[in-house]
């Protein structure tokens, strides 16, 4: 007997003043997956968000959060569930040791310590700190932190690594795996396609509203990416040039055979497509 979705959207529909900015989309997320929602700014990752915590009621069709309804009993789901927005909206003259404390207040945590969240996205010797006093790469992580306050069930981080350096991204991914480890199933949208490939089970790309792929990163590159070899030889003028050959056609190993005899080879390595050329050949736009 399988398990209920922890998360299911059924002909998921909004608009902005008669525009649709999330089109009739379906998907379902299983208990402690990570879910990647791929795609470039304005394409309605932010909205389907928004619909899923019950900060926007849907125009049409449904979705159910850990079995209910949001549309029907959003409080019961917030209760249950993290957020961390893409735009910081901490209160900026506490600290963010207190920023933590209030939150824990407001989903009646007992016995709360802000110094292990803190801890965990590197902020812990800043605590005491006013957040007004943090760069914008620090709020983001007390946001992130913030939404582990209440030991969610599911986590809806959106564009949780925007505007951080490559070490404290690095971090925030380990925590996002941490939690999935723990048992929460997390929500992610990003447009950064080497973030969602790193973290996420599957991906669903997403483009003017509408999902136009989901699956697994491995299983959309079998599907609609090439594997090729990429070699660095020396030109006529003793220049670099590139070669690319295709790894799975029946002549192959006769044209790598040829590169060898006839170029003067100085690199030589596979490459497989990255989801950004895959939502490139779905969508024919990029990911930013």
């Amino acid at each position: 007997m399988t398990s209920q979705p922890a998360i299911l959207a059924e002909d998921l529909t909004y608009r902005y003043n008669g525009e649709l900015a999330v089109d009739h989309i379906g998907f379902s997320v299983a208990p402690g997956e990570i879910l990647g929602l791929l795609g470039p700014n304005g394409a309605g990752k932010s909205t389907t968000v928004q619909m899923l915590t019950g900060q926007r009621p849907p125009l049409e069709g449904r979705a159910l959060v850990l079995g209910l309804d949001v549309a029907q009993q959003p409080k019961a789901i917030q209760a249950r569930i993290g957020v961390c927005f893409e735009t910081s909206n901490h209160y900026e003259q506490l600290s963010g040791a207190d920023n933590l404390a209030l939150f824990a207040r407001l989903f009646d945590v007992p016995d709360f310590d802000p110094g292990l969240l803190l801890e965990r996205v590197g902020l812990d010797s800043r605590g005491n700190d006013a957040v007004e006093r943090y760069s914008k790469g620090m709020k983001q992580r007390l946001m992130v932190a913030r939404s582990l306050v209440n030991r969610p069930e599911i986590l809806f981080l959106d564009e949780p690594t925007e505007g951080l350096d490559p070490t404290s991204a690095a971090s925030i991914r380990r925590l996002i795996e941490d939690e999935r480890d723990r048992g929460a199933t997390v929500f992610l949208t990003t447009h950064d396609m080497h973030e969602a490939d790193k973290l996420c089970d599957r991906v669903a790309f997403i483009n003017q509203g509408e999902i136009v792929a989901l699956d697994t990163p491995h299983n959309l590159k079998q599907q609609y990416g090439q594997r090729q070899l990429r070699a660095q030889v020396v030109g006529p003028d003793g220049a670099l040039d590139v070669r690319h050959l295709p790894l799975d056609q029946p002549d192959t190993p006769d044209a790598v055979g040829r590169l060898f005899r006839e170029e003067r080879v100085v690199t030589v390595h596979t490459e497989e497509a990255t989801l950004e050329d895959i939502f490139i050949q779905l969508t024919g736009r990029g990911l930013v």
